[in-house]
């Protein structure tokens, strides 16, 4: 049985999604960041930076959760569009990974968590958070899903980020600049997969305040600064 490293974060739902798309039996065990459980040399030993979601599958460890949306679509032979379409799966994939994810999370962290405003930063993130979400929604436009009329796991990895929008900009009303995006995430979110995603919050709790112990391992670089000020 495969062992899912997780939390309620974007990247390890859309892993939960494909694992509940393709009824994979898998663990679920719960790493609460906000307390430092991602720090510890057990957890590292299984993914060395320290982030969520990891898997254990057969004694195979993989960590990256597109990484771990290829291993497991591959495994399932499942949500991977024709084989022609390869080139595009892959594109879309890593356009996720290195712009959608980082940028979203970037413009989360300036707007809801930085310790003091910095406009600049929060400008910066904000306009690339909406730049790679407005080529997201363009290519939704002209097609069902991200590969073209298939549903596949990039479309996993968009709605894990998506969900967060409005939280992301700071505004309800984001939605009218994306609504492509916002239909794939209302298509998905339906589906009874994510419904039982959706369930694990009845399952499992976390910590959910950011106090100071919890800042300590959220942002390590804060005392990194402090000590530097002395």
């Amino acid at each position: 049985m495969i062992r899912f490293y997780f939390n309620f974060a974007p990247n390890p739902m859309k892993v939960a999604l494909l694992l509940e798309e393709a009824f994979m039996p898998y663990e679920a065990i719960p790493i609460d960041t906000l307390k430092g459980e991602q720090l510890t040399p057990a957890y590292l030993a299984i993914n060395p930076n320290g982030k969520l979601p990891s898997i254990i599958d057969d004694g195979q460890v993989i960590f990256d959760s597109n990484a771990i949306l290829l291993y497991l679509a591959e495994k399932a032979d499942q949500f991977l569009p024709p084989k022609g379409d390869r080139g595009q799966l892959l594109s879309w994939l890593l356009f996720v990974a290195s712009g959608v994810g980082p940028f979203s999370g970037q413009a989360v962290h300036f707007r809801h968590h930085a310790p003091e405003p910095d406009e600049y930063a929060r400008n910066r993130y904000d306009y690339e958070a909406e730049r790679h979400w407005a080529i997201i929604d363009g290519q939704l436009q002209a097609h069902s899903y991200l590969v073209g009329d298939t549903y596949t796991i990039v479309d996993m990895a968009v709605w894990g980020w998506a969900r967060l929008i409005p939280h992301m900009m700071g505004d309800e009303r984001a939605w009218e600049k994306f609504p492509n995006v916002h239909r794939l995430v209302q298509e998905i979110s339906a589906r009874p997969a994510a419904q039982r995603v959706k369930a694990l919050r009845h399952q499992f709790k976390f910590k959910t305040e950011m106090d100071e112990e919890a800042r300590s391992y959220m942002f390590p670089q804060l005392a990194q600064q402090r000590t530097a000020l002395r």
